[in-house]
């Protein structure tokens, strides 16, 4: 729980510095965290996911059988882009607080604009990845983060 805790309070940052509230965690099979990073599409370049810097980060920096013995925390389920770089670079097992489908009904609630892409269960972009979540106390925690994101917006 306590990388998921990271995941939230790498979410608040990225809503600080204006981002979506998404933060993620890449940590070894040692339990040795490798890589952490915030949503970085403020500047318009949308495809500044952590989840995907953190595939980047780990291909260039990590062997095969270290990528696929670790595990990346995130605060929301990956979108597919970030899905498939996990799945191309070979990472390990995702754990994340929410899932897209909570964040599809949120933003549905909070009648702010739908996502540009589908947003997909992981396995259907990499079948057979291990995936864990939602967990309902971090969730709780990054459906506010998006409110406050689009009460920012407005």
């Amino acid at each position: 729980m306590k990388h998921l805790d990271r995941c939230v309070e790498l979410a608040t940052n990225a809503l600080e510095t204006g981002n979506p509230p998404f933060g993620s965690v890449l940590v070894d099979e040692k339990g040795a965290v490798r890589y952490e990073g915030h949503n970085l599409v403020a500047d318009g370049d949308d495809t500044q996911h952590p989840e995907f810097a953190i595939a980047r980060w780990a291909a260039a920096n990590m062997t095969p059988d270290e990528r696929a013995a670790s595990t990346v925390y995130t605060s929301g389920e990956h979108c597919p882009m970030c899905a498939a770089a996990h799945g191309w670079v070979g990472l390990g097992r995702i754990v994340y607080a929410s899932s897209s489908e909570q964040l599809v009904a949120w933003l549905e609630e909070m009648r702010a604009p739908a996502p540009p892409i589908a947003t997909l269960p992981i396995n259907t972009v990499v079948p057979g990845l291990r995936v864990e979540g939602p967990f309902a106390a971090q969730a709780e925690a990054i459906r506010k983060l998006h409110k406050q994101h689009q009460e920012n917006r407005e």
